[in-house]
Formats: C-alpha cells, structure tokens, sequence
C-alpha cells in the first residue's frame, strides 16, 4: 500500500483530512495529514515572519523526520504552492503529486497574483482590520463564493459551521513571497490534478487559449480525474476522494 501526505489549503490544519484520512487507513494506507506553520494545531507557532519557505520546510522535515519514500504528496488549494516548492526539494521521496482543485504557480509568481485586483483588495483589508496586519482570516461564506469564486457546494450546515469553528487566519506571508524552484530543469514528476472547480475540456481550452496558469498544467507529465463538487471535496465527497487518492497508489 502506499503512503500518502495530505497538505490542506488557506485556513485548514490536519483537521481537515480527518474524513478521508480514515478511510485511506481502512484500506491500508500510511496517512500523514499535517498542519502547517501557523495553521490548525500549529497555530500558535505562527508569527509575522512565517512565509512560503516555511511551508515548503514543514512539509520537506515531515517527509525528512519521517524518513518516507515513494510518497504522494496531495494539496489542496493554496497548498498546491508549497507541494511544488516541497517537490523541487526533495524529489527523491516522492512518487508522485496530486493537486486537489489547485495548480502549481510558475517559479518567481507570488500566490497573491494570482487573485484579482478586487480579491487581494478584500484580503489586505481583511488581513488589516482583523489579522493584526499578517494574518487573513477565514473570509464570510458570501465573500468566498461570490467574490473569490470558491464554491461551497455539497458542505452541510454541520460542516460549515465546523469549518468556521476550526479555521485558522492563514499566515499571508505565504502568499506574499514569490515561489522559488531550485531545480528547474529536474525531471518532472507524476501529477494528478483533481478537478472540482473546472472540467478538464474547460482546462484544455485554457491550456489552448495560453492561460497564464493553465500552462503550469499542460505537460506530459499531467493526468486528470473530474471530481464536480464544491471546492473542499474532503467535506463534501469524501468517499469519491478517497476512491480517487486510495486509486493513485495502485
């Protein structure tokens, strides 16, 4: 069986896998969801100065510390950042990638730019009247669906209100520094997007029409698997999740 480790997105911690994480075990998979820098159990290590590298790091000294090998790295969203800058670290110990409605940013692009003028606008707002100037906290659901695009379909009441609960102002240093890739000429390795938000002939028309980060999508290297819901799939379909993760590792 195969070990997997599962990053969450902006406001998540290793909470947020805990659904499909049980049910990777029940098939005999090694789990290893984790928190980042600032973020769910780790939240009070969080400081002004916490950034992308910290992220990468948190996820290359899991894999380090762990002593793992052959393992599928998975993002969500925003983690799709630090996975890429964790692979070009440490390639050796992975088998493969898998992006869960996310997408690598190129090298040298700050995750911040890839919003909208209007979406950094509410952030840095956000971020200054609440976050103490360095964290951004979990916008209203009304902002995240209708300003940001982030669909929360297929989440129950229960579950939003968990998610609310439990979410963490992200450290926005980390979408502040621009991703740094080391190794730009390293072989690619495996990936699979999983796609909530897009199906994949609207990515392969994006990939055509020369989106900037549809590009990032577009080698050989790249597999898709359609996955229509909302965009925190591991609370609204868990179980065609774990299928989809549980068939990455055969």
């Amino acid at each position: 069986m195969a070990t997997y480790v599962l990053v969450g997105g902006a406001w998540l911690g290793a909470w947020a896998w805990t659904d499909v994480a049980d049910r990777l075990r029940k098939l005999g998979h090694d789990i290893r969801p984790i928190s980042l820098t600032g973020l769910g159990d780790r939240a009070a290590e969080g400081s002004p100065d916490t950034n992308l590298e910290t992220h990468i790091a948190d996820i290359v000294d899991t894999l380090v510390n762990g002593d793992l090998h052959d393992v599928i790295l998975a993002g969500h969203s925003y983690a799709g950042v630090p996975i890429t800058g964790a692979a070009d670290r440490a390639a050796d110990r992975l088998s493969q990638l898998v992006y869960v409605d996310s997408a690598p940013i190129p090298n040298g692009v700050k995750y911040v730019d890839t919003y909208s003028p209007p979406v950094q606008a509410m952030m840095q707002r956000q971020i200054e009247e609440h976050g103490d100037g360095w964290r951004w906290p979990l916008p209203s659901w009304d902002e995240l669906k209708n300003t940001m695009g982030a669909s929360l379909a297929g989440i129950s009441e229960e579950g939003l209100q968990a998610f609310r609960a439990q979410s963490t102002p992200h450290p926005f240093g980390s979408f502040r520094q621009a991703l740094n890739i080391t190794h730009p000429d390293a072989k690619p390795l495996p990936k699979l997007g999983i796609l909530c938000s897009f199906r994949e002939a609207q990515l392969r028309e994006m990939i055509a029409a020369g989106h900037p980060w549809a590009q990032r999508l577009s080698g050989p290297e790249w597999r898709f698997v359609e996955l229509p819901t909302g965009h925190w799939p591991m609370w609204s379909e868990p179980a065609r999740l774990t299928e989809i993760l549980h068939e990455a590792g055969q």
